[in-house]
């Protein structure tokens, strides 16, 4: 199976231009392909996490990537999939979050001469001219067919700013310059991307003529993406200080039993000989799919002996394996009051909870629980002794933290 054939069998394909042509050009290793990815945090996400392993596959099969940091439409912003306006953040922050992206991106692509490349939007659309702009790019642009796009609609009863009806005529400058400047001839992105990235195609080819190739790919990424980018305890981030990696495992580990096997075909490089195997699974089983997923997805992520860490970990909560690699917090002398500690304040300090007041929360909802034994008691507290033998600290199904002394 070639490698188009094979996005297609793992359900990643959306939507196509010139199919074709696409599937000649990425299995015959010819395509210089870029994604995009807005620098709004310091970390990548899971909800990038597809693009990242697609990119990966692409170049497996000789493929050129090239990751486009949108350092210049980040100061717009995308209105694709919002309610409200994004926030503006500065030169410099855009910046150290672009620098921040690329050391995490080298865990899955390879960087250098005639391999994968960065570029940073920001190095054309900064110094382009506003009148230029309207005459040599606004004029290729129907606003009766913009208003008529998906990430427009949503947003026009709360109010659309001008400076956001701008960013698909931004993000389609972006594919026309680097198919002039960098031989880029295929564009990928989530499929609520879908008019965004016409828009590019179409501009190239107004402007270049109906036989410049360039095409346009988009994912089933969007939907599954954003929902794996945030739980209900925020989002969870690629960079291990962030999201320790026992964490990450365990997040993978708890995906629902009717994602499992669809994260597995989209996200591992498994052979899909072997994951079609696991389409029969049921019951038990399926707790064995989640953790080859978690083992998998972890060691892309953080390496091999971290994955080996949080799997051992993962199974010293139900019984057997080391808690060692747990996530840990060492209770010190100055958190004791008269020689205990309680369970809120033991919660809070270790990051399980922001605060007493959503400490006292999750106890009473039933959330919280010590070496098993859910806790009903507010006012449930721990001496020295206890620390100091190990407790293991949960709230809810995917959060645990191992409780040490000194």
């Amino acid at each position: 199976m070639q490698i188009y054939e094979e996005l297609v069998a793992r359900g990643l394909i959306a939507q196509v231009t010139d199919e074709d042509e696409i599937r000649d050009l990425i299995n015959n290793g010819k395509a210089t392909f870029y994604i995009g990815f807005d620098p709004t945090a310091d970390s990548l996400h899971v909800g990038h996490f597809m693009a990242l392993c697609l990119m990966k596959r692409l170049q497996m099969a000789g493929n050129r990537p090239i990751a486009l940091i949108g350092g210049g439409t980040a100061m717009i912003g995308d209105p694709s999939g919002r309610t409200d306006m994004r926030s503006m953040m500065t030169k410099e922050t855009i910046q150290h979050n672009c620098d921040c992206f690329k050391k995490q991106m080298e865990r899955f692509i390879e960087f250098g001469e005639g391999k994968a490349q960065m570029v940073n939007n920001a190095d054309w659309l900064l110094d382009l001219n506003y009148v230029d702009v309207l005459r040599e790019v606004g004029a290729c642009f129907s606003v009766n067919n913009m208003l008529r796009a998906e990430c427009y609609k949503q947003r026009m009863e709360k109010g659309l700013s001008f400076l956001e009806f701008n960013y698909m005529i931004m993000q389609s400058y972006d594919f026309y310059h680097l198919f002039q400047n960098y031989g880029c001839n295929m564009q990928f992105g989530g499929n609520d991307q879908w008019s965004n990235m016409l828009g590019g195609t179409e501009l190239i080819r107004r402007k270049l003529g109906k036989d410049a190739h360039a095409m346009t790919i988009t994912l089933l990424l969007t939907s599954e993406g954003k929902k794996m980018g945030k739980t209900a305890g925020g989002a969870v981030w690629l960079d291990p200080n962030k999201t320790s990696p026992f964490d990450f495992y365990q997040y993978w580990r708890n995906v629902d039993d009717a994602d499992v096997l669809k994260c597995i075909r989209m996200l591992t490089f498994l052979p899909l000989e072997q994951i079609d195997e696991m389409d029969s699974w049921e019951g038990s089983q399926l707790n064995k799919a989640k953790e080859i997923l978690a083992y998998e997805l972890t060691k892309l992520v953080h390496g091999e002996e971290e994955a080996k860490k949080a799997e051992d970990s993962a199974k010293a909560l139900f019984g057997s394996g080391s808690a060692e690699n747990m996530p840990t917090y060492h209770v010190v002398s100055d958190d004791y009051t008269e020689g205990t500690v309680d369970v809120i304040s033991l919660l809070v300090k270790s990051g399980l909870v922001p605060s007493r007041s959503e400490g006292r929360r999750a106890i009473e909802q039933g959330g919280v629980s010590v070496d098993g034994d859910k806790i009903t008691d507010l006012k449930q507290s721990y001496t020295k002794d206890q620390i100091n033998a190990g407790l293991v600290l949960k709230r809810g199904k995917k959060k645990f933290v191992r409780i040490v002394g000194e």
